[in-house]
């Protein structure tokens, strides 16, 4: 019961700051007087912090918005295109403390439960793989500085304020209707701290995305716990079903293996933050795939700044 009214309020919530009605609206706007005093807490948190100087280049991928930019597979492609990143995340929804090495010179040191889905990823995407998670994102840049990193990645860094870094905000597409801050929006940071990015990352200017189907099957459903799920909506139309979980949702074997049953389908399609959570199950699944190139004039950016 517990799990389906969860289901329940993620799909609302996303319709709610993506696209909402008539109502959700008018709630939104009910909800200004507390959206003013949480923009004037992040406001004061900006102009009050002093930055530090780590002495090594750190590359910070982040966005204004509630999840489901796409900065996941951006770090992991600037990763692929210039060597000797230490990538510093927090690791939403690990079931571990502190700070963790989640892979150090590419072999993986934790599992999935331990590391976060996102950390993950990058351990398994990227050859050589230096993944580090934790809350102190200090406490790990000073370990990644010691054990021989060229630059820093931090994934989802812009509120760091006190970090010397460079800002790339990645806008997310498609964007909020309503460009209030939370919780009549689904803005974390006011729309205008666009301002303060180093670089504006935009799909299909500054880089770009190719997906496809492996192992594709007759008849699949999607299954996927990311926390905008629209962006698979190409894919839609060769599913028999969709079943949408909440961002960073762990999956059990026994539902996957239900979900399969009850829709009579021949595989899971996932994408590759669902499967690094559901690999060791022994259930068929079509991954869909990520490919993220970057502009030659984002490269030369980066090369600048690395």
């Amino acid at each position: 019961m517990f799990k389906k009214l969860n289901i329940f309020l993620h799909a609302w919530a996303n319709d709610y700051f993506f696209r909402p009605n008539f109502f959700q609206i008018l709630l939104a706007f009910l909800l200004l007087p507390l959206s003013f005093i949480y923009f004037l807490i992040v406001v004061l948190k900006k102009f009050t912090a002093r930055k530090i100087d780590f002495g090594i280049k750190i590359i910070s991928v982040g966005n204004l918005t509630l999840g489901g930019s796409g900065k996941t597979p951006l770090c992991v492609a600037i990763a692929k295109n210039f060597e000797g990143a230490f990538i510093i995340l927090r690791g939403y929804k690990r079931k571990s403390k502190g700070m963790q090495v989640v892979a150090r010179n590419g072999e993986i040191l934790l599992d999935v439960v331990a590391s976060g889905d996102e950390a993950m990823i990058y351990a398994t995407s990227l050859k050589s793989a230096n993944v580090i998670v934790s809350e102190d994102r200090k406490l790990a840049i000073k370990y990644a500085k010691e054990h021989g990193a060229k630059y820093i990645l931090l994934d989802d860094g812009f509120s760091k304020f006190d970090i010397t870094k460079f800002d790339i905000l990645v806008r997310p597409n498609p964007e909020p209707r309503l460009k209030f801050c939370l919780p009549s929006g689904a803005y974390r940071y006011p729309f205008n701290f666009y301002k303060f990015a180093d670089f504006i990352a935009i799909e299909g200017q500054t880089h770009f995305r190719k997906s496809e189907i492996l192992n594709k099957s007759e008849k699949m459903v999607l299954v996927t716990a990311i926390a905008n799920p629209e962006r698979l909506k190409p894919f839609f139309n060769e599913c028999v079903a969709r079943v949408f979980f909440p961002d960073h949702y762990n999956f059990s074997k026994d539902e996957l293996s239900e979900i399969l049953q009850s829709y009579g389908a021949t595989s899971l399609l996932m994408t590759q933050k669902d499967y690094v959570k559901a690999k060791d199950f022994g259930l068929r699944v079509s991954l869909v795939t990520l490919e993220v190139t970057l502009s030659e004039e984002f490269k030369k950016v980066l090369a600048q700044q690395i």
